[in-house]
C-alpha cells in the first residue's frame, strides 16, 4: 500500500509524498499541505489498540499515513519510540481525573510543554530524511515561537547532524523561564533571536522567508512551526490514546469523547478534528481562547478580523493570526482551492475574513468556542488549587474554564494540559502564593549561561543573520 499524499490548500502543488512535505514545510504557493484523503480507523481496529502502550498507539496512527515507501516500518517504530523515550512519564501523555472531568497531561517531555510530543518526532524524522538523501544532508530550520515551540524545537534539533536552527521570539513577550529554556542551549547549531515586535511579526518573517525562493533554496529552509504537517500528524496520536483511556470501562465503551483545547495557532485542536475525520468517536471540540480571541469571534459570528495583540498571562496564545486555521478553512469551503485563495487574498489585503451564514453554521457544528480573560483564568487556577490540590498553567486554565463556560464538565470531557505550571511562575503566583516548588530541570535554568541575539523586525537582517551563522558553522568544521 502507498502512503497518503498531500496537496497545497492554495492549489499550487499536488500529490506530494510525506518526505517532501516534511522537508518543505510551507507550500511554495504560500498554502499549507493537507492530506489528499484521510485514512479510516474502523471500530474493530480501534478496539485492537486498547491494550497498547502510547508509543505503539502512535506507531499505528502514523502508519496509517506513512507506509514503507516513505519510512520502513521498523524505522518508523524506532523514530516514535526514541521520541517517546524523552518523556518522564511511563505513559508519555497520562490521562488523570480532576474535578469530575479528565485532564490529558501533555507536559512530561523535555521542555514541559505539549509541543515536545510533535517536535521530538519531527526532529527524528528530519534526521532520518537527511541521512537518507534529502537536501544533500543539509537543513536550515527557521521557526517562530510565542514561547513553547522554540524550546521544544531546540531540544528536538540540538546536535542533529546537518541541521542549523534559528528561532525567533518576540522580545519581552515570553516568560523568563521560556526564554531561558531556549537561550541556555549553547550547541553551535542553535541560535535564538529576540525580535522587536509580536509573535505575529516573528511568524510573518518565517512565512516571508519561505516565500523568498532564492533564499529558501539556497539555505535549504525547513519549518518547525505547525505549518509543518508532521507537527499536526504527531498530535493526532494523543487524541486516539486519550479516547481509548476514557472508554476503557464497559459503560463508556460506545461513548463519544469531548475535548477542550487552549488554542492559539489552531494546530492542537485541528489534530483533534482530523482524528475525528479518521473515524475517532469525538463529540464536541471546544476552541478555548484568551483575550486574543480571533478564533472565538469567528466561531461565534463568522468574522475572522485581525486585531492588535493584547499581552496576556497566557503568552503562548497571544496570537492574532492562527496559521493552521487555513487548513480548516480549506475543509470548510469543500476543499475548493479557488474559494480558499479568494478568502485568503481578501484577508491579506483587508485583515478581514467573513463567511456566509451557511458556512458559519457548518463551522459551529464542527467546533464550539469560549473566551477566557485574565480574571477568569486566575479564578480557575485558584479554585482548582484550593478545592482539588491541582495546579494548572494559565493556558491549561483557559481550556478548563472554557469547558465550565460551555457546561461540558463531565467524565467524558478531556481538557488538554498544555504546559507545566512551573514555566509560568509570575502568572500562577497571582493566584497561588506561595508557589509549589518548580521541577529541578526548570529551577537550574537561572544559574546556567545564556546566548541570544537581538534583531529588529526586518526580513533582510534576519535572513543575513541566518546565512552568516550557517557559514560560520560550516567554516568551523
Amino acid at each position: 500500500m502507498a502512503s497518503i499524499t498531500y496537496s497545497s490548500t492554495r492549489g499550487g502543488q499536488h500529490n506530494l509524498d510525506f518526505r517532501t512535505v516534511v522537508m518543505t514545510g510551507l507550500a511554495h504557493d504560500r498554502g499549507l499541505f493537507v492530506p489528499d484523503t484521510f485514512p479510516q480507523v474502523e471500530k474493530d481496529e480501534l478496539e485492537s489498540w486498547r491494550s497498547l502502550s502510547f508509543p505503539d498507539v502512535a506507531i499505528n496512527v502514523l502508519s496509517k499515513y506513512v507506509k514503507d515507501d516513505q519510512v520502513p516500518a521498523d524505522k518508523l517504530a524506532d523514530i516514535v519510540k526514541r521520541s517517546c523515550a524523552a518523556f518522564r512519564h511511563e505513559e508519555v501523555t497520562p490521562v488523570i481525573d480532576v474535578a469530575g472531568h479528565k485532564v490529558l497531561e501533555l507536559f512530561h517531555g523535555p521542555t514541559f510543554a505539549f509541543k515536545d510530543v510533535a517536535l521530538q518526532m519531527l526532529g527524528n524524522f528530519f534526521e532520518y530524511f537527511l541521512e537518507t538523501g534529502s537536501n544533500g544532508g543539509r537543513l536550515a530550520v527557521l521557526g517562530a515561537t510565542s514561547g513553547d515551540t522554540g524550546s521544544a524545537a531546540i531540544y528536538g534539533l540540538r546536535g542533529k547532524k546537518g541541521v542549523d536552527c534559528v528561532i525567533l521570539f518576540p522580545n519581552g513577550r515570553v516568560s523568563s523561564i521560556q526564554e531561558r529554556q531556549m537561550t541556555t542551549v549553547l550547541d553551535d547549531n542553535i541560535h535564538c533571536v529576540a525580535i522587536e515586535g509580536t509573535f505575529d511579526d516573528c511568524q510573518d518573517l518565517v512565512k516571508a522567508s519561505f516565500n523568498s525562493p532564492e533564499f529558501r533554496d539556497r539555505v535549504k529552509l525547513g519549518a518547525v512551526n505547525s505549518i509543518n504537517w508532521c507537527r499536526v500528524l504527531a498530535q493526532i496520536t494523543y487524541y486516539f490514546w486519550s479516547y481509548l483511556r476514557l472508554t476503557d470501562e464497559e459503560k463508556t465503551k460506545d461513548s463519544k469523547v469531548k475535548y477542550s483545547v487552549p488554542t492559539g495557532n489552531f494546530g492542537d485542536i485541528l489534530a483533534g478534528f482530523y482524528a475525528k475525520q479518521m473515524g475517532l468517536p469525538i463529540g464536541k471540540l471546544i476552541v478555548a481562547t484568551n483575550e486574543n480571541d480571533i478564533l472565538h469571534r469567528f466561531f461565534s459570528k463568522g468574522e475572522y478580523y485581525r486585531e492588535p495583540i493584547a499581552k496576556s498571562i497566557s503568552p503562548s496564545m497571544d496570537i492574532c493570526v492562527s496559521s493552521n486555521f487555513e487548513r480548516y478553512l480549506f475543509y470548510l469551503v469543500g476543499n475548493d482551492t479557488s474559494k480558499l485563495v479568494d478568502l485568503m487574498k481578501n484577508f491579506e489585503e483587508t485583515k478581514k475574513l467573513t463567511v456566509t451564514d451557511e458556512l458559519l453554521k457548518k463551522a459551529q457544528s464542527d467546533f464550539s468556542s469560549a473566551r477566557v480573560d485574565t480574571s477568569m483564568t486566575l479564578d480557575i487556577i485558584r479554585e482548582y488549587n484550593e478545592k482539588y490540590k491541582y495546579v494548572m498553567c494559565p493556558h491549561t486554565a483557559v481550556g478548563v474554564s472554557a469547558a465550565h463556560q460551555t457546561k461540558d464538565v463531565d467524565e467524558m470531557m478531556v481538557c488538554l494540559a498544555t504546559a507545566h505550571e512551573g514555566k509560568f511562575p509570575a502568572a500562577v503566583k497571582q493566584a497561588i502564593d506561595p508557589l509549589p516548588s518548580p521541577p529541578e530541570q526548570l529551577a537550574v535554568l537561572h544559574d546556567l549561561p545564556t546566548r541570544r541575539s537581538e534583531l529588529p523586525n526586518d526580513l533582510r537582517m534576519v535572513q543575513d543573520f541566518m546565512e552568516q551563522k550557517i557559514e560560520e558553522r560550516m567554516a568551523s568544521k
